[in-house]
């Protein structure tokens, strides 16, 4: 009975948002909202823009750390393992190495938008 009443009520309330949001937008349209690009670029104009590489560079460092600090979350789990001696090492080495590159990075001025 739980399971029916469960499915009743998740399929009523996901019914009931899917009409509101048919029902409630707002239906005027100006040029921005109409444009294919919501990025500020002119979808009509030059392809061959001058484009700034820092952003490049910036958006390939944060992907880097990023996935580098993906590597730390199983840390928690990992330190309740009865193996310590190598799981200790290995996990200050990564941290070691991303204070590292971060500190590199801060002194290369990698870091700072302007130029």
């Amino acid at each position: 009975m739980n399971m029916a009443l469960t499915l009743l009520i998740n399929t009523m309330l996901a019914s009931l948002l899917v009409t509101i949001a048919f029902w409630l937008p707002q239906t005027n349209v100006y040029t921005e909202k109409s444009s294919p690009y919501e990025c500020g670029f002119d979808p009509m104009g030059s392809a061959r823009l001058p484009f700034s590489m820092k952003f490049f560079l910036v958006a390939i460092t944060f992907l880097l750390f990023d996935l580098e600090i993906a590597l730390l979350l199983p840390l928690p789990w990992a330190s309740q393992t009865g193996n310590l001696k190598t799981m200790l090492p290995v996990s200050l080495l990564l941290i070691s190495i991303l204070a590292i590159s971060l500190a590199y990075e801060w002194f290369q001025k990698g870091l700072e938008w302007s130029e």
